[in-house]
This record gives structure tokens, sequence and C-alpha cells, in this order.
């Protein structure tokens, strides 16, 4: 259960056609900082690009420049997903009496 505390974060791709030529699909990687992450307070999240062809869960802390970190768990399923094109809603873990839910993206 997510407290009044509770902020909501959009992890916005960064990366694109890498390799100069323009032909290829690039590099994917998902990251958040600042005014991409709702009601922040410091909390960033950088995906890298490998991450996304895991077949096993994978946990990042959200720490950032804030006092505190939470912690995000993303599946080998949200992984998939983010790699297809699709965003995923996740929560944090709560810290402080207080937890963020999280939508990422990557394109």
């Amino acid at each position: 259960m997510l407290t009044a505390a509770a902020a909501t974060t959009t992890l916005l791709a960064c990366g694109g056609d890498d390799d100069g030529g323009g032909n290829g699909p690039g590099t994917k990687s998902c990251g958040s900082s600042g005014n991409d992450i709702a009601d922040n307070h410091g909390h960033s999240l950088s995906i890298p690009a490998a991450d996304l062809d895991s077949t096993t869960e994978k946990t990042y802390a959200i720490k950032g420049s804030s006092p505190h970190s939470h912690s995000v768990t993303l599946t080998a399923n949200h992984l998939a997903q983010l790699k297809s094109g699709q965003s995923v809603t996740v929560p944090s873990t709560t810290e402080l009496a207080h937890a963020h839910d999280l939508t990422v993206r990557c394109s």
C-alpha cells in the first residue's frame, strides 16, 4: 500500500541509433532524473541496455541524490516488455514511510 507521499516516476528512453549509419536499432537504455520524476526528491534510475535481454529479474537502487534509497525490481517479463516498446508500472520498496510507483518506458 502506498502512502499519501507516494510519487509516480516516469522513465524516459535514452539512446537510439548509435552505429552512425542510421540503419540499426541502436542501444536502448532507460533512465530518469529531475523533472522526469513526479514529486521527486532526488531519486533517479538507470537501466543498462544489456539488462533488457535479461532472463532473470533485476533490482535497482533509485537513490540518486536523495538522502535515502528505494529499490525497484523488474522481472524478466517486465524487461522484455520494455524492450518491445511497452511500458510497465512497478512499485518501489517503502522507505521512511513512503514509496514510489514507477512507470517505465523505453523506445
